[in-house]
């Protein structure tokens, strides 16, 4: 059965919430940290790396409606680094993770806010950091 707009709304809502919690913890987990650092706190390597899976699976599951709320976010790149940690991740490259940990995320905390602000929830929909649907 097909979801209908609000559902996607609220999901898609959820979702940027998500991502928006996931990036603002990447950039408190990195803040004052070196790349040395994620090799040598393991604690912090792999919160990083969760954080960015995180991110990665609420892209992966957003609607293209909600992708088009935000069309500067790289969506495609999101979603492959995603897969690759999740799927290859002995492959991970640790250099990349840093560069989007450290350099990259802080940019989608503004963008997913925005996004956040066009998607009202509803008055009666409840907590909206319940899991998206």
């Amino acid at each position: 059965m097909p979801r209908d707009e609000e559902t996607n709304r609220i999901s898609d809502r959820i979702r940027f919430e998500h991502i928006a919690a996931a990036a603002r913890d990447i950039a408190t987990m990195t803040a004052g940290r070196t790349r040395a650092d994620l090799d040598g706190d393991m604690i912090l390597r792999r919160a990083v790396i969760h954080a960015v899976q995180e991110i990665g699976e609420a892209a992966a599951r957003m609607s293209d409606e909600g992708r088009a709320i935000a069309p500067s976010i790289p969506w495609g790149s999101i979603v492959q680094m995603r897969n690759i940690m999740v799927h290859v991740y002995w492959g991970v490259d640790l250099n990349r993770v840093w560069r989007v940990a450290s350099e990259q995320v802080r940019g989608l905390i503004p963008l997913a806010e925005q996004a956040i602000q066009k998607l009202p929830l509803p008055p009666d929909s409840g907590d909206a950091q319940r899991r998206p649907t």
